[in-house]
């Protein structure tokens, strides 16, 4: 069972931004960018549920719409046609926690994989 759990799930669409409040008070803003290449389905995540495949240009992707999945996590419809993988408490707390690192690491992927397709 999820330590943390959330008190409040606000989607706002016009900023592409997933807002979680949590029991324990953290609150966080998750761009839908974030939350698509970071999905929990197998498309992105090998069987370990480590990233597995860097899935790029999801920059405008946006959410059309969320559905709980019992009491323990939601899945996401994205408009990209993309709604495998579900996101349960513990990894929406961590992709929260961990934000900025995931993003760091995940633009400088993205960044030297384009150099890579330039050079071929």
């Amino acid at each position: 069972m999820a330590q943390n759990h959330p008190t409040n799930i606000v989607l706002h669409q016009a900023s592409r931004l997933l807002e979680i409040r949590f029991n324990n008070g953290d609150n966080f803003k998750l761009p839908c960018e974030y939350l698509r290449v970071f999905s929990p389905s197998a498309e992105v995540r090998a069987h370990t549920g480590e990233v597995s495949k860097l899935v790029t240009g999801k920059e405008q992707v946006n959410i059309k719409k969320i559905t709980p999945i019992g009491q323990y996590a939601i899945k996401i419809f994205f408009d990209d046609g993309h709604n495998s993988g579900l996101f349960d408490w513990d990894m929406l707390h961590r992709l929260g926690l961990d934000y900025e690192k995931n993003w760091e690491e995940y633009r400088a992927k993205s960044d030297q994989a384009a150099k890579v397709k330039l050079i071929k």
